[in-house]
């Protein structure tokens, strides 16, 4: 069958409604609409409602237009999310524009129409809902209706679906002269809303709920038609069969890195794998690449996809390292001459230079579909946003044949001024923006800590522990705290090579890639040296010498595919430095990290790896090493109570003050920072001044 969507169902409802005013229920329609990927993309789509306000200067009631501002999402929009413009000033307008050769011209006059100072950045449909008569607007991005939209046949198939309740516009660029013909079309009493070509549907209505059903009807019959009418298989015979799901990631974690390194040029980025059912049936199709060169077709696609993806065509269940790296290597820069082609060709003397040149949407045969962008949440989206476009494609190809934007069309959408004032409208990233950091003993102290600084600086985290409980507990309180998107894991036993490269498999095909290790599993187990048992002795050794071997060794290798160096920082101890009474066995395994980490100094420095240490020394608040057992043999060492031992620690430092996991965290995130990136084989003691553990 063609299209995959789920038919909509109406979701309003009255009682929720009763005690809302009509901005509420402006707000109500939109976070209804948004919360259907069926019916608009995250950030997709726009709504707006015309209502009487009072003018604040005159204090009588004025109409004014609320409409959804530039950026923002209708799932979660709240009313400072609408622009607001008087429509008298607004409706004025027409006086000023001179024709389609002028469309850019009117952005500028939008804000001359603001109602009550609020400066919320109007979005290009403004104009669209403007001049339609009716005071309830909703404009959305289905797949079903795009598919129609896209087909060839698309004039001829909307009126089949819809008889003469929904109009038909050809593409063309969102702006005042289309905002004028969908006026025009809603004086006609017979429509209930329009579909624009290539682009996305329109519905209007005399109230809010009016409005929003009529919405859900036309995507409803839209996505019913296309079930019913589809072809069989519309992206012609299976040419691959996908591998299994162990294999895909087994063969991710191979090539991701590498790519990962050569499309970081300009800004580092993240990436994200989709392999679900949709996906493979696309990239295993006999019309794979005739389809992904017609390239999507809908702005609000390509916006965050690129016109087109790139195919890779390497074969890599069956070649060497070397060759696989080559086929990509030619892959990519065919793409990039492509891009810079499709530039040159297009510009205009006022055109913003020239972006990243490199793809976003990687379509790799038996395996899916693997996106990059500057961030997590980004490369999700652009994904999510690829999978709508193949969504799109199987619609259209099913019922008619699917057709995208010209070149020049898409390069006027992609390098529009509006665009471009966007992308200057964004925050400037922050400090750990692009990086990606594997912290391991991830819910303990120090290592929820670095965690926490990490992500706070825009960073990507990805926390293991071999408790499968805790890591759960810890990354559920960080994603609370800074979302789903940029805090992941597993459980993992750094003590066991096969569960250990498993979980690199698992961070590679998460994120695509590695910066920064932070090494802060603990273990620590008291007796005197003649009484240390071989038990306890390795117990201290495979997790602290051996466990952290294992993790540098594969941080290693993917931070040299990636060429893009990286920063390699265990937590050690002062013990690793000074010996303690009835802890040989885990001063002698800290001393061995430290060494480790200074021979990963040395071979590191050619490719721009560094590695450090961080030596703290008792941290005992909130940490997972320091129980009660712990606590009460080091309270007997010292011959103190067990209450009194964080004030023993304390009081022996210089500076008197006790180590806070934060503190820690502190020393972590400079080593993570590019402005350290001079410091390789040192040491950074935080410990609050050890006089036996200066070092020398």
């Amino acid at each position: 069958m063609g299209i995959n969507n789920i038919i909509p169902k109406n979701l309003w409802k009255d009682k929720d409604t009763q005690k809302l005013n009509l901005s509420q229920k402006l707000v109500y329609r939109s976070q209804l609409l948004g919360a259907d990927l069926q019916v608009t993309n995250f950030g997709g789509g726009n709504t707006s409602s015309k209502l009487l306000l009072k003018d604040p200067l005159s204090n009588k009631l004025t109409k004014v237009m609320l409409v959804k501002g530039s950026g923002g999402d209708l799932g979660t929009i709240k009313l400072d999310g609408f622009s607001s413009l008087y429509m008298d000033k607004f409706l004025s307008l027409k006086d000023k524009y001179k024709g389609k050769k002028f469309e850019d011209d009117m952005i500028p006059m939008y804000p001359h129409c603001f109602f009550n100072l609020n400066t919320r950045p109007t979005s290009v449909d403004t104009p669209l809902h403007g001049f339609i008569e009716y005071d309830f607007v909703d404009h959305t991005h289905p797949d079903a209706i795009i598919a129609v939209a896209t087909s060839k046949k698309g004039r001829e198939i909307t009126k089949k679906i819809f008889k003469d309740k929904v109009a038909w516009v050809n593409w063309q660029r969102p702006g005042f002269d289309l905002g004028l013909k969908l006026g025009e079309i809603s004086k006609n009493k017979k429509y209930i809303g329009v579909v624009l070509g290539g682009h996305g549907l329109f519905t209007w209505g005399k109230s809010d709920k009016e409005c929003y059903t009529r919405t859900i009807k036309v995507i409803s019959q839209a996505t019913s038609w296309l079930q019913k009418n589809s072809k069989n298989k519309p992206f012609g015979k299976e040419k691959s069969i996908s591998f299994n799901k162990i294999k895909r990631k087994t063969l991710v974690s191979k090539i991701i890195p590498f790519v990962r390194g050569k499309i970081s040029i300009l800004e580092k980025k993240i990436g994200h794998l989709n392999d679900d059912k949709n996906v493979l049936e696309f990239v295993n199709s006999a019309n794979l690449k005739k389809m992904a060169k017609i390239g999507t077709s809908c702005p609000d696609h390509f916006i965050r996809t690129k016109k087109t993806p790139i195919v890779l065509n390497v074969k890599i269940e069956n070649k060497n390292d070397n060759q696989i790296i080559k086929d990509i290597e030619n892959d990519l820069e065919a793409y990039r001459k492509t891009y810079s082609k499709y530039y040159s060709k297009n510009k205009r003397k006022d055109s913003p230079k020239i972006r990243d040149s490199n793809p976003i949407i990687f379509l790799i045969p038996k395996i899916g579909m693997i996106s990059f962008a500057k961030d997590k949440t980004n490369a999700r989206l652009a994904s999510e946003f690829y999978l709508n476009a193949i969504n799109v494609m199987k619609g259209a190809e099913g019922v008619s044949s699917y057709t995208g934007l010209s070149d020049k069309e898409a390069f006027n959408i992609e390098y529009w001024s509006l665009e471009e004032d966007k992308l200057k409208r964004l925050p400037k990233p922050k400090s750990l923006s692009g990086k990606i950091a594997l912290i391991t003993g991830g819910s303990g102290a120090i290592g929820k800590a670095s965690a926490e600084k990490i992500l706070e600086h825009g960073g990507n985290v990805f926390l293991t522990d071999i408790s499968q409980k805790n890591l759960n507990k810890t990354i559920q309180e960080l994603e609370d705290k800074y979302g789903s998107d940029n805090i992941k894991g597993c459980q993992m036993d750094v003590t066991n090579e096969l569960n250990v490269l498993e979980g690199f498999k698992t961070l590679l095909n998460t994120f695509g890639g590695l910066d920064i290790l932070v090494s802060s599993v603990a273990v620590n187990t008291e007796a005197t040296f003649e009484n240390t048992s071989l038990e306890i002795w390795n117990q201290n050794f495979s997790v602290l010498s051996t466990g952290y071997f294992l993790v540098a060794r594969e941080s290693f290798k993917i931070m040299k595919n990636q060429q893009m160096g990286g920063s390699i920082i265990f937590i050690v101890s002062k013990n690793g430095m000074i010996p303690s009474k009835k802890v040989s066995s885990y001063c002698a395994a800290k001393a061995a990290e430290l060494q480790l980490s200074r021979c990963i100094a040395l071979e590191g420095a050619e490719y721009n790896i560094r590695s450090n240490v961080i030596n703290p020394d008792a941290v005992i608040k909130d940490s997972n090493m320091w129980n009660e057992e712990l606590r009460n043999k080091r309270s007997r060492t010292y011959n103190i109570l067990p209450k009194e031992l964080e004030n023993f620690y304390k009081n022996r430092s210089l500076l008197k003050k006790s180590v806070y996991a934060e503190d820690i965290a502190e020393g972590i995130y400079y080593f993570c920072l590019d402005s350290s990136e001079k410091s390789t084989g040192n040491i950074l003691n935080i410990d609050s001044g050890h006089v036996a553990t200066f070092t020398r």
